[in-house]
C-alpha cells in the first residue's frame, strides 16, 4: 500500500520530520495556548488533511471467516468516489477478484475447540502444542495469520496484483467468544503476521470500539448493506445465512420533508439490523454428525425428511427468540450439544414420536427459516414492493430458500445475486468497505443496530 511516508511527502506536513527535527519551528513545540495556529479544530480534521484522505479510493482485500469455520474467503475490491448524483448514498464498487479455501484440518480443530468453554481439554497435543486453553489461543492466533497469509497472497497471485498497490487488509479474524452481554468480544487473528507477510496493512479488531460505547459489537454488516444496497423506492431486507443468521431491514431511502410527523417518519426509516438464529452452524454439524459429508448440498438431505412439529416447537422455545433486538448470538447458544440435549429432553417426554436423521435436518432447516422469517415479516408492509435478498453459503440451500419463501408470502425471496453481488461474498466485501471506511476515518458501526449509543470509527491498524 501507500506508506505513510510517502503520504507526508506530499503537499502536506510530515509529522516524523517535525517532531524529530531539531531545527525545525514545528506547532507541535509551541504551547497548548498557540494550538490554534495549527488552524485545524479537531485531531480529526488534522488527520483528514494528512492521511485519510488518500485513501478513498483505491484496492481493498476484504476476508471473512464465518461461524461455521466452512473456510476463508478472499475477495480484491476497487472503489472509487465517482457517484451518481441520483443515488449518492451508494458506494461504487467492482468485486475483482476472490478466493476461497478450506482451514487447515488441525487448526480447524482447535478453532471449534476454542469456541467452546473449555473445549481445548478435549484436544490432544502432539509435540510442540499447547497443552492450555490460553496457549492454545496464541498458538491459533498466529497459525490463522500465517494462514491467512497464504489466502491473501494466493488472491494477489491469481489476479496479477501487486500487494503495493493494495491499500488495506480488512480482516475479522475468527470469533471464538462473544459475550456482549460481559461487555467482551474475541477474534483470533494477529494482524502483525499477515502485516509483515504481505506487505499490506491490516484493519482488524472492529467489534470492540462499537462494545466500547455500548454497542454488542455485531452486526456490523449493515451499515456496508445500506452503503450499497439501499434503494430509493422500496424495502429490502437483505438476509445473511452464514452460521448464524442475520437481517438487515433497509427502508427506502426516499424521505419526505413536507411530512409533518418528521420525527416518527424518519425513525420508520430508521435501518435495522440484528441476528435471528443458527443457520449453517446447525445444518452443517448435524450432516457432518450423520453423513461422509460437510453439509446438507442444496437441502436434498432436509428435503428427504419430515418436520418433526413438537421437536420443532421445543427448539424455538429457546431464550434467544423471545429477546428483543438490537440481539446477537453464536456458538455460544447454539452448538451441536444443545441440539442433543434437547433431543434428550424430547425423547423423554415424547418417546412414542419416531424420527430419522433426516427428520431433524428438516426440523433444523424450517427452525431456521421460521426464525428467521418470523423477523422479517414484521417489517414487510403489504402495500410496498418488498424483497428479501439471502446471501451467506445457506444462499445455496435450494430446500432451506423454498422454506423461507413459504413462510414470506408478502416479498420475493431472491439472492444479492440479483443486486449484482454473489451471495458468496458479501461478508468479505463488506470487511474491504470496514477497512476502508477505518483508513477513512469514518464511521463503520450503525448505533441503531449494535446499540452503541454512537458512531465510531472501528477497527485498529497495523501498518505494513
Amino acid at each position: 500500500m501507500t506508506k505513510p511516508a510517502s503520504i507526508a511527502d506530499s503537499q502536506h506536513n510530515n509529522v516524523q520530520d517535525m517532531s524529530l527535527n531539531d531545527d525545525f519551528d514545528s506547532p507541535l513545540d509551541k504551547s497548548l495556548d498557540n494550538m490554534d495556529d495549527l488552524n485545524y479544530a479537531t485531531l480529526t480534521e488534522a488527520l483528514e488533511q494528512t492521511v485519510f484522505e488518500n485513501f478513498d479510493d483505491g484496492l481493498y482485500i476484504g476476508m471473512m471467516s464465518g461461524t461455521s469455520l466452512d473456510g476463508m474467503d478472499a475477495v480484491l475490491c476497487q472503489f472509487s468516489t465517482d457517484r451518481n448524483t441520483e443515488q449518492d448514498t451508494q458506494q461504487p464498487m467492482r468485486l475483482l477478484a476472490t478466493v476461497s479455501q478450506d482451514f487447515p484440518p488441525r487448526l480447524r480443530e482447535v478453532l471449534l475447540a476454542l469456541c467452546q468453554p473449555n473445549g481445548v481439554n478435549q484436544l490432544i497435543p502432539t509435540a510442540g502444542e499447547p497443552n492450555s486453553e490460553l496457549d492454545w489461543f496464541g498458538w491459533a492466533s498466529k497459525e490463522y495469520a500465517e494462514f491467512a497469509s497464504d489466502v491473501v497472497n494466493t488472491l494477489l497471485q491469481q489476479s496479477n496484483t501487486d500487494s503495493e498497490s493494495v491499500l488495506a487488509i480488512g480482516c475479522h479474524g475468527q470469533t471464538v467468544r462473544h459475550r456482549p452481554q460481559m461487555g467482551f468480544s474475541l477474534q483470533l487473528v494477529d494482524a502483525n503476521i499477515i502485516a509483515e507477510h504481505t506487505g499490506i496493512s491490516v484493519v482488524s479488531d472492529f467489534r470492540r470500539r462499537d462494545m466500547a460505547v455500548g454497542g454488542q459489537g455485531a452486526p456490523l454488516v449493515p451499515a456496508f448493506h445500506q452503503a450499497l444496497f439501499a434503494a430509493p423506492d422500496s424495502t429490502r431486507v437483505l438476509l445473511n445465512l452464514g452460521g448464524i443468521a442475520n437481517i438487515t431491514v433497509l427502508p427506502a431511502i426516499t424521505a419526505s420533508k413536507e411530512n409533518s410527523n418528521e420525527e416518527s417518519h424518519n425513525e420508520k426509516k430508521q435501518v435495522v439490523g440484528y441476528d435471528t438464529g443458527p443457520a449453517n452452524l446447525l445444518l452443517d454439524a448435524w450432516t457432518a454428525l450423520h453423513t461422509d459429508k460437510g453439509y446438507d448440498a442444496g437441502g436434498a438431505w432436509a428435503q428427504s425428511g419430515q418436520v418433526v412439529e413438537p421437536l420443532l416447537n421445543q427448539l424455538l422455545e429457546h431464550s434467544f427468540f423471545a429477546r428483543d433486538y438490537p440481539k446477537t448470538t453464536g456458538r455460544e447458544d447454539f452448538n451441536l450439544e444443545w441440539i442433543q440435549d434437547e433431543l434428550q429432553k424430547f425423547d423423554q417426554v415424547s418417546a412414542h414420536i419416531r424420527y430419522s436423521s433426516a427428520d431433524v435436518q428438516a426440523t433444523l432447516t424450517e427452525l431456521t427459516a421460521i426464525s428467521a422469517s418470523a423477523q422479517i415479516n414484521m417489517f414487510i408492509n403489504a402495500d410496498e414492493n418488498s424483497t428479501v435478498y439471502v446471501c451467506g453459503g445457506g444462499a445455496l440451500n435450494d430446500y432451506l430458500l423454498t422454506r423461507l419463501q413459504a413462510h414470506l408470502p408478502r416479498c420475493k425471496v431472491e439472492t444479492t445475486a440479483s443486486l449484482g453481488l454473489d451471495p458468496t461474498w458479501v461478508e468479505a466485501v463488506a470487511f474491504s468497505w470496514l477497512a476502508r471506511q477505518t483508513l477513512m476515518g469514518e464511521t463503520g458501526n450503525l448505533p441503531a443496530v449494535t446499540g452503541a449509543n454512537k458512531g465510531v470509527v472501528l477497527g485498529q491498524v497495523c501498518f505494513a
